[in-house]
């Protein structure tokens, strides 16, 4: 049993009448101990409920029931029992490139099932016990979403190198067994593609797995990220312009067999292939309502997606609007403010960050942290600076280095904000200043909506 903190308590909520305030312990319900937010909110579903909670510093248990009733109380975190750590070492693990001196959750592998079907966090599933299985067929948690990179077994276990000590069930590790066994669960499924290892012809082979199994929805690929802080890591190589064509002359393929034969695309690049290739972006439709956008897929055209509002020279001239990005997406941010530069006396610049935090080999915005604003813009150069909201962690002001908006503010000696979620709000605040915070609907890592519900 794992007590759960309770973060509020609401008023004259059963409870509130309990005597129950903020601070105190969950500790059982229907007798049961609770594992995590699922689990609790099975046992209120089976309709009668009894509650027990321990005020912690005299260690007084208390017990109420309700009946189809909110009991009225909030946690402190979502998962009671400590995130799932992963059994794998893969040689892509993107945590293993880490720079020193991040904030501390940064460096958690985690692989929880949970938070795969709460927020839709990729998971290996390598470290399913029988009983995990178990409780993911009898409570329906679907849909899950997994890394699959490969569906030959050999290819699978040589990219991703699972510890067997760390793993309790070995017919996990088989990601056909897994979704076979899991048959009534549907999947959101992803690949990690590593030049030469699971790209051309292993690719169009996983594709026809994964294609003919009716509880997979969907597949993005996406390719492999690097740091420069790779050390003693195996050699991995990057996508250049010729090998990125070829990933999408493939998954192109696929979608129109897929549309035939499902109705769907079925399988979705992410925006770096496009880039990376000069391939103009497909459009906002053939996203398909943009299932993955957090994993990177459509994340660009999403962005453009908004009607332009009126450009007109109301803004207090003359004016320099400088914004910063990651060199990946810096052309197309240029082209996209293009017509600003029409607007006498306002001058826009964008500028492609070098990244010092991880490395030039990093080239997208959500990985620039504070230090790296501060190395590429000179104190006091604009009239206003504009930084992607994907530059800051999950609903804060706070970059991956934990500098915050104010203190570059404070550094740089003029106004920094976020420029907006998408290019509507970011022609608005260039033409009228940031009326508004905007914040990150989603953060720079896949920790991101994790850290918001305090997992780490």
């Amino acid at each position: 049993m794992t007590p759960a903190a309770i973060s509020a308590v609401e008023a004259g909520s059963p409870a509130a009448r309990a005597g129950v305030t903020t601070g105190w312990e969950l500790l059982r319900v229907n007798g049961e101990a609770i594992p995590d937010v699922l689990a609790y909110r099975r046992e209120l579903n089976s309709g009668l409920a009894t509650i027990e909670v321990r005020e912690p510093s005299s260690g007084e248990v208390t017990t109420f029931s309700v009946e189809w009733e909110e009991p009225g109380l909030e946690f402190e975190e979502v998962i009671f029992d400590g995130i799932r750590l992963c059994a794998n070492h893969c040689d892509f693990c993107y945590i293993h490139q880490m720079p020193k001196g991040m904030r501390k959750s940064l460096y958690i592998m985690d692989d929880d099932y949970r938070t795969s079907f709460l927020y839709g966090s990729f998971v290996t599933m390598t470290n399913l016990t029988e009983n995990d299985l178990q409780r993911i067929r009898d409570e329906h948690l679907s849909p899950l979403y997994v890394s699959v990179h490969t569906a030959d077994e050999a290819k699978r276990a040589e990219l991703m190198k699972w510890w067997d000590t760390k793993v309790p069930n070995p017919e996990a590790t088989s990601i056909r067994t897994m979704f076979e066994r899991l048959g009534t669960i549907d999947f959101y499924t992803q690949l990690v593609l590593v030049p030469g290892r699971n790209d051309e012809d292993e690719l169009d082979a996983t594709l026809a797995y994964l294609a003919s199994r009716d509880n997979v929805l969907s597949v993005a690929a996406v390719p492999v990220g690097l740091t420069g802080h790779r050390g003693h890591l195996a050699n991995v190589e990057t996508f250049d312009e010729g090998s990125a064509a070829d990933v999408l002359r493939r998954v192109e393929a696929w979608q129109q067999r897929m549309l035939a034969e499902r109705g769907t695309r079925f399988v979705f690049a992410s925006d770096e292939f496009y880039l990376t290739a000069g391939r103009e972006l497909p459009s906002a439709e053939e996203y398909e309502g943009f299932p993955m956008l957090e994993n990177g897929v459509g994340m660009v055209r999403d962005f453009l997606g908004q009607r332009l509002p009126a450009v007109s020279p109301s803004v207090p001239l003359p004016r320099k609007v400088l914004l910063v990005t990651g060199k990946l997406f810096a052309p197309v941010l240029d082209a996209a403010v293009a017509p600003l530069r029409q607007v006498p006396g306002l001058e826009v610049e964008v500028r492609a960050l070098k990244n010092v935090t991880f490395g030039e080999v990093t080239t997208v915005a959500g990985l620039l942290a504070g230090r790296d604003v501060l190395m590429g813009v000179a104190p006091g150069e604009a009239d206003l600076l504009l930084l992607s909201p994907n530059m800051f962690k999950y609903g804060t002001q706070t970059m991956l280095d934990d500098r915050t908006l104010p203190e570059l503010q404070d550094e740089l000696r003029m106004p920094v904000a976020v420029g907006g979620t998408d290019i509507a709000e970011l022609y608005a605040s260039i033409l009228d200043g940031p009326a508004e915070r905007y914040l990150p609907s989603f953060g720079f890592s896949t920790h991101a909506i994790k850290e918001a519900a305090r997992q780490h």
